[in-house]
């Protein structure tokens, strides 16, 4: 605990100034200072102690980034005697709170609440660094103040922007999958029912027992085989950091593999999510697909881009673990000349060995705002240098398509939606 003067004590010495002027002399110089001294000390002493006031907080513990939340301090004065505070709970700024200081009178053996809104503009964990209680005497010339026991967590959580596209993307599968029922036995289809033969279809689809039993012809229908396996990598390392319009590389891959969690649960296949630079530092496996979007948004709020390389081996390695052969694997990283140089391509080509392989990136939209600009010297200059950018992005993505890989290659907002037509596309084509 400590005691710290108010601008009312410094009124109060000035109130000493005439006295200094009519008597100019030493003595009367002390006196003044003394009894100056006592008032003050005797006026924070009568100051209820900060200490004794106990703090309950009620607080949400997560937000969804963009939204508002209310919460409370709850203060108790277990005293006899009347507190007047002043409270401040210092969060950091990107937790959104309205107002970190506030002033009330607190009646002995009562509580009092000080509400609080939060606006987050940051996704993660927020959470109030220490949370000061000053008690100012009757005079208002001193305060006692202490730090009080309330920590403070809050969680913003991605906002999913992108959750406006699924309705469409929905619609989509359930066309696909009608249109799959009649279509002949593939890769990644499963048997779904007898019906009738009608003229058009293939003579190697009728089941000969069915039609021996019924005494008609028989055919088997198939559909896109359901509880394939989705794995989702996601590439957290410094190239993940760079900021496309108004948000990071890293915000629009979570956008992105969001999107194609909730696609995936509707078409009844199992997601799972890691992220890797160095170490496979979070992962979300095992989660049923009615949980699976839920713990994702939670696991992926506090994750932010480490200023490491991505171990492109590693990350093999963990996905050898993960995944079994034959399941989707999506890698949302860059598509650089930098990321490949890193030995993203060696492993891309023995992923698409085993499994079918997508690979998405967020392109940035600037370079297309910049190869158009012709308006000056300067313009032509950087035009050219996006061309060139552009240029090399796109050979990346033909060395990773001769491997086997499918690149989705998309601005930030259309990132989302092009990864999940892609997945779309692996299921119409019965590959998934």
């Amino acid at each position: 605990m400590r005691i710290s003067l108010t601008p009312r004590a410094a009124l109060v010495a000035l109130l000493a100034l005439p006295v200094i002027v009519l008597w100019p002399t030493w003595w009367v110089l002390v006196i003044l200072a003394a009894l100056w001294a006592v008032v003050i000390l005797a006026d924070a002493l009568r100051a209820p102690d900060p200490r004794r006031i106990r703090v309950r907080r009620e607080a949400p513990s997560q937000v969804r980034l963009g939204n508002t939340v209310t919460g409370r301090l709850l203060l108790t004065n277990p005293t006899s005697r009347t507190a007047s505070l002043e409270v401040r709970d210092a969060w950091n700024p990107t937790a959104g709170l309205a107002a970190q200081r506030a002033a009330l009178r607190l009646p002995g053996q009562e509580r009092r609440a000080i509400p609080q809104t939060f606006t987050p503009t940051r996704r993660g964990e927020h959470r109030s660094r220490t949370l000061l209680i000053a008690s100012r005497g009757p005079l208002g010339l001193a305060r006692r103040s202490a730090q009080a026991t309330a920590p403070g967590r809050l969680l913003a959580l991605h906002p999913f922007g992108a959750r406006r596209h699924l309705p469409s993307r929905v619609q989509r599968l359930r066309e696909i999958e009608g249109l799959a029922a009649v279509h002949q036995r593939g890769q990644g289809t499963e048997f779904d029912s007898l019906r009738d033969f009608v003229d058009g279809d293939d003579v190697r689809s009728i089941d000969w027992r069915a039609t021996a039993r019924r005494r008609s012809v028989v055919v088997r229908t198939w559909r896109p085989e359901r509880d394939r396996h989705v794995l989702i990598v996601v590439d957290t390392s410094r190239s993940s950091a760079g900021r496309l319009g108004e948000a990071t590389r890293l915000d629009t891959a979570f956008d992105t593999a969001l999107l194609l969690t909730a696609l995936a649960g509707q078409a009844g296949d199992r997601v799972d999510l890691i992220c890797v630079d160095r170490i496979p530092h979070l992962s979300v496996i095992g989660s049923t697909r009615t949980t699976v979007l839920h713990d994702m948004v939670t696991a992926t709020a506090a994750v932010d881009p480490a200023l490491v390389e991505t171990d492109w081996e590693l990350a093999a390695r963990t996905i050898g673990e993960r995944a079994r052969r034959g399941a989707l694997v999506v890698l949302i990283t860059p598509v650089d000349a930098a990321v490949v140089h890193g030995g993203l391509l060696p492993v891309a080509a023995r992923l698409a060995r085993d499994h079918p392989l997508v690979v998405a990136s967020v392109a940035d939209p600037a370079l297309e705002q910049l190869a158009a600009g012709r308006g000056d010297l300067e313009a032509v200059y950087q035009a050219a240098a996006a061309e060139q950018a552009r240029g090399e992005r796109a050979g990346v993505s033909r060395a990773l398509e001769r491997v086997g890989a499918h690149v989705v290659d998309a601005p930030p907002d259309r990132a989302p939606q092009a990864l999940a037509d892609a997945y779309l596309a692996l299921k119409a084509a019965g590959r998934l």
